[in-house]
């Protein structure tokens, strides 16, 4: 019983440990030449995915749609539109790259950047989310979702 309760114990840290690895490995991704090395790191659509919504979020505040033949209705169904096309060239990998760079170059003033050095707060969030803070809280620090996809944590989200 013994023996099990160690086990136990160990998939527990093992599995607690697991992220923090991931997150030392993108620190090595972000320095490198290019962007490839990152792209075992970043899921791409979803990144997409969580800006579409909080651009839809601010629409629906901006253009509240009470009639759908109204010319507010109209006005936020082209703004979502022309905002899914803008992310999907404007989120890209050199994109995510630049802006992890920019964050640790910002909060710690090093270059080149480690992510390592700038990170203020990381720990889980859920089983299967992960939040990494670069910077200080309220001095503009950037937020970096990592969550577990399929088997390996990927960046989902960073809100800068």
């Amino acid at each position: 019983m013994r023996f099990f309760g160690y086990l136990v114990l160990f998939a527990l840290l093992g599995y607690g440990i697991w992220p923090y690895t991931s997150v030392y490995r993108l620190d090595d991704a972000i320095n490198q030449p290019g962007s490839a090395p990152l792209a075992a790191f970043v899921d791409l659509p979803a990144i997409r995915a969580n800006y579409k919504r909080r651009l839809a979020s601010g629409a629906d505040a901006m253009f509240p749609s009470a009639d759908p033949d109204s010319v507010m209705n109209w006005i936020r169904q082209n703004v979502e539109r022309l905002g899914e096309s803008a992310l999907e060239q404007a989120i890209t990998l050199d994109w995510v790259r630049d802006t992890l760079r920019n964050a640790v170059t910002q909060a710690t003033g090093q270059t080149p950047p480690y992510l390592l050095a700038g990170i203020d707060f990381a720990f889980f969030e859920s089983y299967n989310r992960f939040l990494i803070r670069i910077g200080d809280l309220g001095q503009g620090a950037t937020h970096v979702r990592l969550s577990l996809v399929g088997s390996e944590w990927k960046i989902t989200d960073i809100i800068p």
